[in-house]
């Protein structure tokens, strides 16, 4: 969406309500005690009442929003300022942007954001041929300074990515373009590189018809257990290029959208970032729709961000999608 677009459909708070309205009207509202879905509007109050059990569900109830005391006005502004760049914003300058005096509800706000895109993305399995690689990104591990620090991919500074491409043979059409065609992505943090760890998060996000390529690394080795067929060879350095491009191709945009624009994160909040990436990837031919698709993911789900200070520790471990 264009920002003169965004400016004339969304100038005041009550816009946002009505289309907060419209749009969850079209989705369907679900009555969180009873699982009714037959509800008529209280226009008064501004909330839907449940016509079997009498419960009410206002507007921001269940979805993204849930519990938030910023205005609509900042979350609807921040899905525009998200969904209208293919790289991101930080919470500094999306605070600077708003105007708002105070830091941490912006970057919660944020975190949010990213979390159900990461729940969208979660639906849906990645089909037909895979290339499957890993990336090691930096991040701040909270690693104390007397620590002695390990070299190289052991490294505490370093996060290791499960990336998978879903990617076909294709005749280049014109000098540079890749040998393959790149479908969606998906990127996931893993504690370790072993057999076991990786094929817990390919069973989980790939279907298990499909055909994976893989270099000839030890935890590879297994992948023929949760996927029809698996090629696992040595990949010479030269030739990852035409053997596994995308998840290169995906792995260096992320390192460098990362390093660009936060130069740096910690290790906790990786995934956030990796999940927004991954979105907006999965997206790329959206153009302007991405707007509502980024509203609807909004409305249909709870993120999974637990409150927590910005620099504090998070209450619990992520939970599985709500409401």
């Amino acid at each position: 969406m264009k920002l003169v677009e965004f400016g004339k459909r969304f100038s005041d708070e009550e816009s946002c309500e009505r289309y907060l309205h419209d749009i969850r009207e079209k989705e369907g509202v679900v009555c969180s005690k009873c699982g009714c879905k037959d509800h008529y509007w209280d226009i008064h109050n501004k909330r839907w009442r449940c016509k079997k059990c009498g419960h009410e569900t206002t507007l921001t109830a269940g979805t993204v929003m849930h519990g938030s005391k910023l205005p609509l006005m900042y979350w609807f502004t921040a899905i525009h300022l998200l969904t209208s760049t293919r790289k991101t914003f930080s919470a500094s300058e999306m605070q600077r942007q708003l105007g708002h005096k105070r830091y941490q509800p912006i970057w919660e706000m944020m975190h949010k954001l990213r979390s159900v895109m990461g729940l969208r993305d979660g639906k849906y399995k990645l089909t037909d041929s895979i290339e499957l690689d890993e990336g090691y990104f930096s991040s701040d591990n909270g690693v104390d300074e007397d620590d002695e620090l390990k070299r190289g991919v052991g490294s505490q500074k370093k996060s290791k990515v499960l990336v998978m491409a879903e990617s076909e043979e294709c005749v280049p059409e014109r000098k540079g373009q890749k040998s393959r065609k790149v479908g969606h992505i998906k990127m996931q943090v893993i504690e370790d590189l072993s057999a076991a760890t990786i094929n817990s998060k390919v069973k989980e996000g790939v279907d298990g018809e499909a055909f994976v390529i893989a270099d000839n690394a030890g935890g590879h080795r297994k992948l023929g257990e949760v996927v029809n067929e698996a090629d696992v060879r040595t990949v010479p350095g030269k030739d990852a290029p035409k053997v596994l491009p995308w998840v290169h191709v995906a792995i260096a945009n992320a390192k460098k959208l990362i390093d660009d624009m936060y130069h740096g994160v910690k290790g906790k909040f990786l995934q956030q970032y990796l999940d927004e990436f991954c979105y907006k990837f999965n997206r790329k031919y959206f153009g302007d729709r991405l707007f509502d698709r980024l509203m609807i993911c909004s409305v249909s789900y709870r993120p999974n961000f637990e409150h927590q200070l910005y620099g504090s520790k998070p209450k619990a471990e992520y939970t599985d999608r709500c409401g």
